[in-house]
């Protein structure tokens, strides 16, 4: 148990069995914040990209919220980019290709989950120079009835405490742009914009030092 929260919700550690839920709310959190349900055909993928490798390859840094009505949000990180990327990449993104067809690279033909389906095979990992000063990144989603209670900056904060007695000096973390609450949210807890020309367009980076 990390903290309770009242109303019966509490931030604890995230364990294996946490993976089913999890992709599930990276789903209903997948469309910059909203439920991206309706888009998707596989409503797995999502999660299996972004939010259960991290419990997988990192789960000290892996916690999991959990609400009356069972786990509605994850936080989750790592204190060495470099070093996930390359296990993310060879061992989890190649162990998930194998089960899953690659659509192509002509996106006027993908549908549905396509998007997902060609990112597994084609993952785009985005660690420039730039981000290096913070080498710690995380990820945080909370389904609706979970936010609001400050579960999301408790989350945060200790996944950084976590992060800072790691070692990491300072961390990041990936935003589309459209998410204005997300953005603002984060702006809150010390992070700023990161900025350099080898950073895409389509994608914001939230950086500050631990």
């Amino acid at each position: 148990m990390v903290r309770e929260f009242g109303d019966g919700y509490r931030l604890r550690r995230a364990t294996a069995a946490d993976h089913a839920a999890f992709n599930l709310v990276c789903l209903r959190t997948g469309d910059s914040g909203k439920d991206a349900t309706a888009r998707e055909d596989d409503p797995n993928l999502l999660g299996l990209i972004y939010a259960t490798p991290y419990q997988v390859l990192e789960p000290d840094f892996a916690l999991a919220v959990e609400g009356p009505d069972g786990v509605c949000g994850y936080v989750l990180g790592t204190p060495d980019s470099s070093t996930f990327y390359h296990r993310y990449r060879t061992k989890w993104m190649s162990q998930l290709a194998a089960r899953v067809r690659d659509p192509g690279g002509d996106e006027s033909r993908w549908r549905g989950s396509d998007w997902a389906r060609h990112a597994i095979h084609h993952p785009e990992i985005v660690y420039p120079p730039v981000l290096e000063a913070y080498p710690a990144h995380g990820h945080i989603d909370l389904l609706e009835a979970a936010r609001g209670r400050g579960i999301g900056r408790a989350g945060l904060e200790h996944l950084m405490g976590l992060l800072r007695a790691a070692g990491a000096p300072g961390m990041h973390l990936q935003v589309s742009p459209r998410n204005r609450s997300a953005l603002k949210f984060y702006e809150k807890l010390g992070f700023g914009e990161a900025r350099g020309s080898d950073l895409p367009r389509h994608t914001v980076f939230m950086a500050r030092s631990l």
